[in-house]
């Protein structure tokens, strides 16, 4: 493993130079000085730093407070005075030359890594952690560390592990996780990759070794992420370019155009359920017991595969992980061991009262097609259950969610609770009305109840009879986002069985009901 290289501020400003992003650069005297460290957060500046002045939040006074703690350069789309000498490196576009800092500062890691990139609408987070499993069933054979992973519920890098708050994080942070999982001795990463991230450069620069496309759905449009649909595609849409292999999920809408996109990358397999002209065909898809059981024809087997995870859906997540892995030379009974053990906190976790009359799933679902897919998935597992949905949506944002999950709750379930999700600025109680005329307009009843764990208790109470309670969009979390703070909380899932346990106390347990 090679020790990491820092670099003068004058060599930052000849590759920016190089790729055409460079403006203007004053050195002020600084040009020979050595960067050790790089962040646009100005708590974490200490000497010989490059900040990076970026984001609709920043203020002059940071850019102050930076240079007084050490900051020997800014990066910037505009000048700013300093109180002491500092260089000034001014770019045409601060989040493309902020990938391009992230990469030569930390010694472009992801070189170094076997790394798998995720995207699509639904399913990220799932396909990622089976890919983990998978992968370290398989390095746990030759004797070697686990893999990284990089998603929207947490992150680990071999140094760390902290709960996420954004799917793909911003540049300097993902090559500074990247780095650390090289310097820990990984050999192998999978991440989330989401359209924000493409769509403002967070990943630019990098190739993955193989990229898997799940799906598309309407999504992620409002005033601060994508315009509109096209926005939103098009952006998911340059994954391919940044891809050596990428595996399409043949079943997916617009397959016709993201079929000619992935053209971008050196290799194209495809997956899928229904189509057997692909490369990895999944068939005889069922439910036995507490297991889905599928099997997969490709050139290399005709295996049967089980998954322990809930949710018929999680086939076509496990179809492109079984395709990843075989283009990476992953033996095949590593793929089934770690399909078979694979679990992604607060996803499709299942909990039931000793008497089988409560079944609670806490997920992330939180958009339309995850929405469908879970709904209809629990309807078809569990006929004899009534429905009774408990979630929310987030404040002033994807905004279009609002109607279609409250459309499809409505549709599918006997009683709705709205609460809060990550509401920000917004009030709680308008995010709720917006979403309630979609629930009513299905004929469905509901009930507003801001804090979560006291919706989640009022469902569990009112309840009759056999009911699966579906609670989405916060998972294993344990803060609530209100205004700019995260608030620390209790995540569903200590809801959930706090609730169940009272329920078993106070009603006669009748095993096998």
């Amino acid at each position: 493993m090679a020790e990491m290289k820092f670099y003068s501020i004058s060599f930052y400003a000849e590759e920016l130079k190089k790729r055409g992003m460079l403006k203007e650069y004053a050195p002020n005297g600084q040009g020979d000085k050595v960067i050790t460290t790089l962040t646009y957060d100005s708590r974490e500046v200490r000497q010989d730093t490059m900040f990076i002045c970026k984001g609709a939040a920043f203020r002059a006074e940071y850019l102050t407070q930076s240079v007084r703690a050490g900051a020997v350069c800014y990066v910037s789309e505009t000048a700013y005075e300093t109180d002491s000498p500092a260089a000034c490196l001014l770019v045409t576009d601060i989040r493309k030359a902020m990938a391009v800092l992230a990469n030569l500062f930390y010694n472009r890691p992801w070189e170094d890594l076997t790394l798998v990139g995720v995207g699509g609408t639904k399913g990220k987070s799932t396909s990622v952690y089976y890919m983990k499993a998978v992968a370290d069933d398989y390095l746990a054979s030759l004797g070697k560390k686990d893999s990284a992973v990089i998603s929207s519920i947490d992150i680990y890098d071999g140094k760390t592990t902290v709960e996420s708050h954004i799917t793909t994080p911003e540049a300097v942070e993902l090559q500074q996780h990247l780095r650390n999982a090289v310097d820990s001795g990984l050999e192998f990463a999978q991440m989330e990759v989401s359209s924000q991230a493409l769509k403002y450069h967070r990943v630019d620069g990098m190739k993955f070794d193989v990229g898997i496309f799940l799906n598309i759905s309407e999504d992620h449009i409002s005033p601060i992420e994508h315009a509109d649909f096209e926005d939103y595609l098009s952006s998911k849409m340059r994954m391919f370019q940044k891809t050596k292999t990428a595996v399409v999920n043949l079943d997916a809408d617009q397959i016709e155009r993201i079929l000619r996109e992935a053209q971008a990358a050196e290799e194209v397999l495809t997956f899928s359920t229904k189509n057997p002209q692909a490369d990895f065909y999944g068939y005889n898809i069922r439910k036995a017991g507490n297991e889905t059981r599928f099997s997969v024809r490709c050139r290399e087997f005709d295996e049967e595969f089980i998954l322990t995870m809930p949710g018929l859906f999680n086939v076509e997540n496990a179809l492109g992980v079984i395709a990843a892995a075989v283009k990476l030379g992953i033996p095949v009974g590593f793929i089934r061991s770690g399909l078979q053990r694979a679990r992604s906190s607060g996803r499709m976790e299942l909990y039931a009262s000793e008497d089988r009359q409560r079944i609670a799933i806490v997920d992330y679902a939180h958009n339309k097609l995850s929405f469908e897919k879970l709904y209809s998935s629990m309807r078809e597992e569990y006929p004899d259950y009534q429905i009774v949905a408990i979630f929310g949506c987030p404040g002033k944002k994807a905004l279009i969610r609002r109607r279609d999950l409250g459309t499809i709750a409505g549709q599918y379930a006997q009683m709705v609770y709205l609460t809060a999700e990550d509401p920000g600025a917004e009030p709680v109680e308008d995010i709720s009305r917006d979403i309630a005329q979609y629930v009513q307009a299905q004929a469905c009843p509901f009930e507003m109840i801001e804090d979560r764990g006291e919706a989640i208790r009022t469902a569990m109470e009112n309840a009759r009879g056999k009911t699966i309670f579906l609670i989405t969009g916060k998972g294993r979390e344990t803060r609530q986002k209100y205004g700019s703070e995260y608030i620390d909380c209790p995540s569903d899932v200590d809801y959930v069985q706090k609730y169940l346990n009272i329920y078993d106390k106070t009603h006669e347990c009748t095993v096998g009901v």
